[in-house]
């Protein structure tokens, strides 16, 4: 018997995005109708960002990842900005200077 290494998808994985959020949506409904469905309440919610954000905050290799790619897109964008006000002042003097008016006593 020979084996193959490609193998077709099977099970919700044959399916398309489209048929999978049909499916799913229709799940959700349906437990919201039969009162199965939880329905956090403010305060639950404070709660769970709160547990969340303590355990994700301890791990500090995490936070210094993250805290440096915050730094290096800020960057990156401030760069971008700077680099287009240039190209900005660039335009503006020049269409200055070739709209500038005729001095006729120079």
């Amino acid at each position: 018997m020979s084996e193959t290494n490609t193998k077709s998808p099977r099970g919700f994985a044959s399916w398309s995005p489209e048929k999978l959020s049909e499916v799913a949506s229709k799940g959700g409904k349906a437990a919201h109708e039969q009162g199965a469905a939880h329905k956090f309440t403010s305060a639950e919610a404070q709660e769970a960002g709160r547990k969340g954000g303590r355990k994700i905050g301890a791990d500090k290799a995490h936070m210094a990842e993250i805290g440096r790619k915050g730094g290096e897109a800020r960057g990156t964008k401030a760069r971008a900005r700077a680099r287009e006000a240039a190209t900005e002042r660039e335009a503006e003097t020049k269409f200055a200077e070739e709209n500038r008016p005729v001095n006729p006593f120079e």
